[in-house]
C-alpha cells in the first residue's frame, strides 16, 4: 500500500509542476526532468543558486527541496499554512489543482513583494514549515538512506541512494523525540557528538502497519549490537563495542571502560546506526547455512540474483588484471594494484554467479566457493563452538507468545533476547535461570524477531555475528534507488525498484 501511494504521489506531483509550469512560462516538459526541474524553479523565483546545488546533499537535501516548492506556490499567491501543507502532504492532489484550476493564477515576484510580510520573514516562514514538514515525512513515512558498505552487493551498491517506505510496517513514535533536524545519531561536521536528548524518551509504539514484514524483503533496521559504542572515530558500528569486549578484552568490562574513558556512549535504540540486510528468516522459522548453502525451514533459501560470495579462483598461470575487474566485473580495486598472480596460483574473487563464468572463461578453470569454517559466531558460546558463516545452526527464530526452553547450552542464544531488547532481569545458577526474581526455565517473548543477512554473503556483517533483530528496530522496507553515484552517477540504477 505505501509503495502504491508512493508511486501516485510521484505522478500526481509532477503533472501539478507540469501545470504550474506552463502557467509560469516555463517550457513544460521541463517538469519531468529530475533535479532540472528544481533549477527551473530556482531561477523563476529568483532564489539563490545555492540552494539548487545544497539538495544534492543527502537526506538534508530532500528538506531543501520541499522548501524551493513552497516558495513555488507562493508565487502562485498561496501563503497561508492550510497552503503550504496541502504542498507538502497532498501534492498529488494540490499541485494538479494549481497547475490547472482557472482560478489560480502565476503572480511571480510581484505579488511575492506585495504580500504583507516580507520577502525575508516569508521565506524564513517558509524554511521553517519545510523543516517541521519534511521531519514528519522523513519520521513517518519515507526517508533517504544510502548504502555505506559492500554487504549487500550487487543487489545494492555502495553509494546508492535509497528511499526506505516507513509506512510499510507502521511507522514508530521516536523513542528520543528532542532531536537536531535532518540527521541521524550524531550532529553535521561533530562525528562524536550525538545528536539528541535522552531526557525524554517514549516507549516502543508503533502506528499500525500495512504488512508484515515477507522473507526476502530488504529491510533498513537499527544495528541491535550499536546500543553501546566506543564513540571515536573509526569504531561506532564498523568496529562494535562487544566486539572489542569480546576479543580483546576478553569480557573485562572494566578495562575497557578504562582504556576509553569519555568515549562509552549508549545510543537509545532508534539512534543506533541504521543498518541494511535482507529478512531471510521470519519469527517461527528455522534457520540453517550447510557448505555456505542457507535453508530455511529445511529448504534451500532463496538466491538473490545479485548475490554475491567469494570463489577460489585458479590462475593457472593467467592474469587476472585490475582493469578486468574494475571494466567487466565492476568490482572496485584499489589504484595500481596491478596484475593478481599469487605464489599459491589461486586467488579469492568475491562475485556474482555469472561474473564467475566470465572469470571461468578468461582462466581456463573452475571457480570453486570459497568455504569458512570455524569461526567466532553468534552466540559465541559452546553452542557455536564449530560454526561459521558457512557452517551455522540449526536455530529456530523466536516469535511473540511461543515459549523458548532456555538450557545450558542454549542461554547464550536469548541471553540479550530476555535481558536488553525485553528488559527483564536474568540470573544463571549453574543452569538454573532466575527472570525477575522467580525460577524458571521457559521464557516467553513479547516481541517477534527476524535473521538479517546481506546478499555480499561473504562480506557481510549480519545476524550472523550479532543475532537476532526484534521488532522494535524495525525502520522500514528499502523501496526505490532514486540515485547512484561512481565517480558520476550510475544512470541505468536511477529509479529502480529494489528485489
Amino acid at each position: 500500500m505505501g509503495w502504491i501511494i508512493f508511486i501516485l504521489g510521484t505522478i500526481g506531483w509532477h503533472l501539478g509542476i507540469y501545470g504550474m509550469f506552463k502557467k509560469a512560462g516555463i517550457t513544460p516538459w521541463k517538469a519531468f526532468v529530475p533535479f532540472y526541474n528544481t533549477w527551473c524553479i530556482v531561477e523563476v523565483c529568483n532564489i539563490p543558486k545555492f540552494w539548487f546545488w545544497l539538495q544534492l546533499i543527502p537526506i538534508a537535501g530532500q528538506f531543501i527541496t520541499i522548501w524551493i516548492v513552497i516558495i513555488f506556490v507562493m508565487h502562485f499567491g498561496r501563503f497561508n499554512v492550510a497552503n503550504h501543507t496541502a504542498a507538502v502532504f497532498l501534492p498529488f492532489v494540490y499541485l494538479p489543482y494549481l497547475g490547472y484550476s482557472k482560478e489560480v493564477r502565476w503572480g511571480g515576484t510581484e505579488v511575492v513583494r506585495l504580500y504583507q510580510k516580507s520577502p525575508s520573514r516569508e521565506w524564513v516562514d517558509a524554511a521553517v514549515f519545510a523543516i517541521v514538514a519534511a521531519t514528519i515525512i522523513r519520521t513517518f513515512i519515507f526517508e533517504a538512506y544510502t548504502i555505506p558498505t559492500e554487504s549487500m552487493e550487487k543487489t545494492l551498491l555502495i553509494n546508492d541512494f535509497l528511499f526506505v517506505n516507513k509506512m510499510s510496517y507502521g511507522p514508530r513514535l521516536p523513542q528520543t523525540p528532542i532531536s537536531f533536524p535532518f540527521v541521524h545519531n550524531t550532529l553535521p561536521a561533530m562525528p562524536t557528538t550525538p545528536s539528541y536528548l535522552k531526557w525524554i524518551q517514549v516507549p516502543y509504539t508503533r502506528l499500525p502497519g500495512y504488512t508484515d514484514i515477507k522473507r526476502n524483503d530488504v529491510v533498513v533496521f537499527n544495528f541491535p549490537a550499536g546500543d553501546t559504542i566506543i564513540n571515536l572515530e573509526g569504531f561506532g558500528s564498523a568496529v562494535p563495542y562487544y566486539d572489542m569486549l569480546r576479543e580483546r578484552y576478553n569480557g573485562n568490562r572494566d578495562a575497557l571502560m578504562a582504556d576509553y574513558v569519555g568515549h562509552i556512549l549508549v545510543h537509545p535504540m532508534d539512534k543506533t546506526d541504521n543498518y541494511i540486510k535482507r529478512c531471510v528468516a521470519i519469527y517461527g522459522d528455522v534457520l540453517q547455512v550447510k557448505a555456505g548453502v542457507l535453508y530455511i525451514n529445511n529448504q534451500p533459501a532463496f538466491v538473490p540474483p545479485g548475490s554475491q560470495i567469494d570463489y577460489n579462483v585458479p590462475i593457472n598461470g593467467k592474469p587476472v588484471t585490475a582493469e578486468f575487474l574494475n571494466d567487466q566485473l565492476d568490482i572496485n580495486t584499489s589504484a595500481g594494484l596491478g596484475d593478481i598472480m599469487p605464489d599459491s596460483g589461486c586467488v579469492i574473487i568475491n562475485m556474482t554467479p555469472e561474473e564467475k563464468v566470465k572469470v571461468e572463461k578468461l582462466v581456463g578453470g573452475t571457480c570453486k566457493p570459497a568455504l569458512y569454517t570455524q569461526e567466532n559466531t553468534f552466540p559465541y558460546s559452546n553452542l557455536s563452538a564449530n560454526w561459521s558463516r558457512d557452517f551455522f545452526g540449526p536455530i529456530t527464530i523466536p516469535q511473540k507468545d511461543v515459549a523458548i526452553t532456555l538450557t545450558a547450552d542454549n542461554i547464550e542464544l536469548y541471553r540479550r533476547l530476555i535481558t536488553v531488547y525485553e528488559h527483564n532481569t536474568l540470573e544463571d545458577n549453574g543452569g538454573k535461570f532466575i527472570i525477575n526474581g522467580k525460577e524458571t526455565n521457559t521464557y516467553t517473548p513479547i516481541y517477534n524477531y527476524y535473521w538479517m543477512m546481506g546478499d555480499n554473503r561473504h562480506r557481510s556483517q549480519d545476524s550472523r555475528f550479532w543475532g537476532f533483530v526484534p521488532e522494535t528496530h524495525v525502520v522500514g522496507k528499502a523501496s526505490l534507488i532514486w540515485f547512484s553515484w561512481n565517480n558520476g552517477p550510475r544512470w541505468d540504477r536511477l529509479f529502480s525498484s529494489i528485489k
